[in-house]
């Protein structure tokens, strides 16, 4: 494993080199120059706050392909009764706010750190990070965040304060961008996930549709 520089915006390369279980370097810093270079390396930052920081490529990597996308019986009722209403990038702040403060089953905290969320606040500022609302009653309920790298979307966390928000979030969101998005970067598996259809695919094949989608924009 990589000790990264402070000084230095640079990683090994996630095509020749595994780590162990996916972890490709830790140190650094979180600088929106680094995060920004990271995932288009296909590498994100996953660690806990007042730990060092870690830095993934793990293979298998959970992806969900938008023409794949599940929509059981039982969701489709309810977005057919606009039990919710949608929005983007009204309230990035408020949504990485509630992703940070949810608590997940099996962990102690968030791994949402104050210093890795203003970054991520400030690449909203430049144009990179988008985040999707849920709304009921004009009251903020569910919703999820993540980088636009072309036409590439990778998540990076979601939240929900009642039952179906944020599923009925990503529906939304894909399906409105299933002709403008060719991959949605999962990173790695949930089982909320997979009912609506993420799947794992090859570290190598999910690089290579990464490169690809680098050279054209």
């Amino acid at each position: 494993m990589v000790r990264l520089d402070e000084n230095e915006i640079s990683f090994p390369d996630p095509e020749t080199y595994d780590g162990q279980d996916g972890l490709i370097a830790f140190g650094g810093d979180l600088s929106v120059e680094r995060i920004w270079f990271a995932y288009q390396l296909g590498i994100f930052p996953w660690y806990n706050p007042g730990e060092e920081i870690l830095w993934w490529s793990p293979d298998p990597r959970f992806v969900l392909f938008p023409d794949e996308i599940k929509v059981s019986q039982s969701m489709r009722k309810i977005l057919n009764r606009n039990v919710f209403t949608f929005s983007e990038n009204r309230d990035f702040r408020g949504v990485i706010k509630s992703c940070q403060q949810t608590s997940r089953k099996g962990q102690d905290g968030t791994w949402l750190s104050d210093e890795l969320m203003e970054s991520f606040i400030k690449l909203h500022e430049y144009g990179l990070a988008k985040s999707i609302e849920v709304w009921q009653n004009d009251e903020l309920v569910g919703g999820f965040y993540g980088l636009q790298i072309g036409n590439l979307f990778c998540g990076e966390s979601m939240f929900a304060k009642v039952s179906n928000a944020s599923k009925a979030g990503f529906i939304h969101f894909v399906q409105n961008h299933k002709d403008t998005i060719e991959l949605i970067d999962c990173q790695t598996h949930t089982d909320h996930l997979e009912s609506l259809g993420a799947r794992m695919i090859s570290k190598k094949e999910f690089l290579k549709i990464l490169h690809k989608n680098n050279e054209r924009r």
